[in-house]
């Protein structure tokens, strides 16, 4: 398709926003991504996935972990637990952004080691916590260590051709269910031996992480596409600020904040609303909930580089929200549980919209701001944080009525997000089709 040649009119607009200059000869103009080595985007790969996977590893512990500071009080754990979350969710919200304009600054490669390094010693200390309060401190820690994520993104940025960040973030996305696959399956089979042995795990992964890329992953960002660190920019407000800056990327991170918000019904209510309605065991919920992860590992690594290049970054996130409407829908509408599992691999089709979605953002931005970009994009994910609990809870509450008796109704919102989400994509990207014509 049109939209995905180099010299696009689409694109020539947007390099001379980056460069405040027009492009006399396109062809001859320099790549705006690092000549590093190409295995170099699998060397992030790996990272973001071992990352995730000391994440996950401790998903099933912490739960227990909380209980037996306070009594094993259900109510009081599970009041500490949506405590700990938000917590989490703030430290990433504020983090997130400070770290990804550092990384504009000093480079991804020690932003990454560092973070890693902040992780492992940061599941010590909660390993050995001896009080709750120690707890909580460890868990505010990793939310700003686990900030990183945004340098991953910016990093592939920087290795990439604008034309296939899409595909490569798609791989991303696929490291990221990979990591949480595994790691709540592993996390629980060392609970039942020792509810701080996860941490003692994730700690390990962590720093054995930091050593491999001290070792193999080569810096990304070029010294003269590096931008000086303000306070003004670096914080959220200011961060958020840049998307402002052309009506797509200000579209397209609207787009994102309705998905991420949507996206949060599965840690939610997704357990309450499969024992509710199907009576499903801890090991049936397991399961489907790796079924999910297995999905959303090859939609991200098998199917998004290619339906990218054959169809564009526009079909793309279009058809990606597309069937994210659809399978929140038969979530939410499933009664007897089959609709349920026949909508997993229908949902996972929108795997396709965030990658894109981000591809065509970094395509509005200097390489000397994808740091700042990816901070932004994770900031939303920090507000989505904070709106989803409450806001699923509540409706999940209200929906469970006996006057009411719609169980489904987290998941008819998460589709209506979803909806109003294309609705806003289609409008902003609509510009993009006439301009690559």
């Amino acid at each position: 398709m049109s939209e995905n040649l180099p010299q696009s009119n689409f694109e020539l607009e947007g390099a001379e926003a980056i460069s405040g200059s027009s492009v006399e000869n396109p062809s001859k103009a320099p790549p705006t991504h690092s000549p590093v080595r190409k295995g170099a985007m699998y060397f992030i790969l790996v990272t973001v996935a071992l990352d995730m996977f000391a994440v996950g590893v401790i998903i099933p512990v912490l739960p227990k972990l909380i209980g037996s500071f306070v009594a094993n009080d259900a109510y009081r754990t599970a009041q500490m637990i949506g405590i700990f979350g938000t917590a989490w969710a703030v430290m990433q919200f504020f983090f997130s952004p400070i770290l990804g304009s550092l990384s504009d600054r000093v480079g991804r490669r020690p932003v990454v080691l560092a973070s890693n390094i902040g992780l492992g010693l940061d599941y010590i200390l909660m390993a050995l916590a001896p009080t709750l309060s120690w707890l909580f401190v460890g868990r505010i820690i990793s939310g700003i260590t686990s900030s990183s994520i945004p340098t991953g993104f910016a990093y592939i940025s920087d290795v990439t051709p604008p034309e296939k960040r899409a595909a490569s973030f798609g791989m991303l996305s696929a490291s990221f269910g990979l990591g949480f696959i595994l790691g709540p399956a592993v996390g629980g089979y060392l609970g039942g031996i020792s509810p701080r042995l996860p941490f003692w795990v994730a700690a390990a992964l962590s720093l054995a992480n930091a050593c491999y890329g001290f070792f193999v992953l080569p810096e990304s960002l070029k010294k003269e596409n590096r931008s000086r660190f303000q306070w003004k920019k670096a914080n959220p407000i200011g961060s958020l600020i840049l998307l402002k800056r052309h009506k797509e990327l200000l579209g397209l991170a609207a787009v994102l904040l309705l998905s991420y918000t949507a996206q949060q019904v599965f840690g939610t209510v997704y357990v309450l609303y499969a024992d509710y309605r199907y009576h499903w065991s801890s090991m049936t919920v397991g399961f489907s909930l790796m079924v999910v992860g297995l999905f959303s590992v090859l939609m991200g690594g098998g199917v998004v580089r290619p339906f990218v290049k054959r169809f564009g970054e526009r079909v793309a996130l279009l058809f990606g929200l597309t069937f994210g409407v659809l399978g929140f829908f038969m979530f939410g509408y499933s009664s007897g549980g089959l609709l349920f599992w026949l909508g997993i691999p229908i949902m996972n089709l929108w795997t396709l919209a965030g990658p894109a979605a981000q591809g065509m953002m970094t395509h509005h931005v200097s390489p000397a701001e994808q740091g700042q970009l990816q901070g932004a994009v994770s900031s939303m994910r920090g507000i989505a944080g904070l709106i989803g609990p409450s806001l699923y809870t509540a409706v999940f509450a209200f929906g469970i009525r006996p006057v009411i008796n719609i169980p489904g109704a987290p998941f008819y919102v998460a589709s209506a997000l979803v909806f109003l989400a294309f609705l806003l994509g289609n409008a902003v990207t609509r510009g993009r089709v006439r301009k690559s014509a």
